[in-house]
């Protein structure tokens, strides 16, 4: 039996459609995103970051992935650590801002978040200059162990925090580009699709839910790290904060301890000021405390 006698062409979406033997970039695939998706990385056009006066500069976008680090920023300087201000600047990925120049040289991925350090913590074996960090969960646990906060010190705490950290980074693509994609931003619904996804978020929720059963935060009575990449994806999701009807689709008041700590996040006064930065109806642009009164 062929592969087209399993999965008749005249079956599939569009009807008739097979996969070439090597796929080549064509046309754009439709979609919110379609202007600005190639198959091609690098630089598009010449555009220089701007500089504020503070150590941290963030070049963001308040998507799930940016609130992560403007949360961890804002707890810094909740928890007294005043090294930690920072300026946040706008990187309109609808725009192809992420493909500038500048911001390809700070992150070759060109995706939010990227952060340039001016004032890294360096010892006698570290080369002079600032640091360029990228991808959430590096920024993330680049800040704690700078500060020496949110992330346990003991072997126990820190391997548990470092586990759940990278769930997350492991995870999320399967809610954010798989079902987010599908349910919300893809130009047709497709229900294999949906369903497939739809089916991986819920199973991922009662992962969750299970832990958060037997455990206040992600990592027993600590508030860490793991909390603050979690909770902008999985506890916006169980609170109806993102993809418009998603939270009455995939049933997320049934998993009432993913309810209870996605709760507990949100009533935290550096969350609530996390979750601003770098959005067009909150905060565009952060340069201090002042900027959310």
């Amino acid at each position: 039996m062929t592969n087209d006698d399993k999965f008749p062409p005249e079956k599939n979406q569009p009807a008739g459609y097979v996969p070439a033997k090597i796929w080549t970039w064509e046309r754009e695939s439709g979609g919110v995103f379609a202007g600005i998706n190639r198959p091609t990385a690098g630089a598009r056009h010449d555009s220089e970051l701007p500089v504020g006066e503070h150590p941290h500069q963030l070049y963001s976008l308040g998507t799930p992935n940016g609130m992560k680090v403007t949360i961890m920023f804002e707890e810094l300087l909740q928890a007294g650590f005043a090294g930690a201000e920072y300026d946040a600047w706008l990187i309109d990925i609808s725009q192809g801002d992420q493909f500038g120049s500048g911001f390809v040289k700070v992150n070759p991925n060109s995706k939010i978040p990227a952060l340039i350090d001016r004032q890294p913590r360096l010892t006698a074996a570290d080369q002079p200059g600032p640091v360029t960090v990228f991808e959430s969960a590096s920024i993330l646990l680049y800040l704690a162990e700078k500060f020496g906060a949110f992330l346990p010190q003991d072997l126990h705490g820190r391997t548990a925090t470092l586990n759940w950290l990278m769930w997350q980074m492991g995870s999320a693509p399967f809610l954010g580009g798989g079902f987010g994609h599908f349910y919300v931003y893809a130009p047709l619904k497709m229900e294999y699709a949906i369903d497939r996804f739809a089916m991986e978020a819920k199973r991922q929720l009662d992962v969750l839910d299970r832990h958060l059963a037997e455990h206040p935060y992600m990592v027993g009575d600590t508030y860490s790290i793991a909390d603050m990449a979690i909770w902008p994806w999985y506890g916006r999701l169980a609170l109806e904060q993102i993809y418009d009807d998603a939270g009455t689709f995939l049933s997320v008041n049934d998993y009432q301890h993913v309810q209870r700590w996605a709760g507990l996040i949100d009533a935290r006064p550096a969350v609530k000021r996390g979750i601003l930065v770098n959005r067009k109806d909150g905060v565009e642009e952060r340069h201090s405390a002042a900027d959310f009164d």
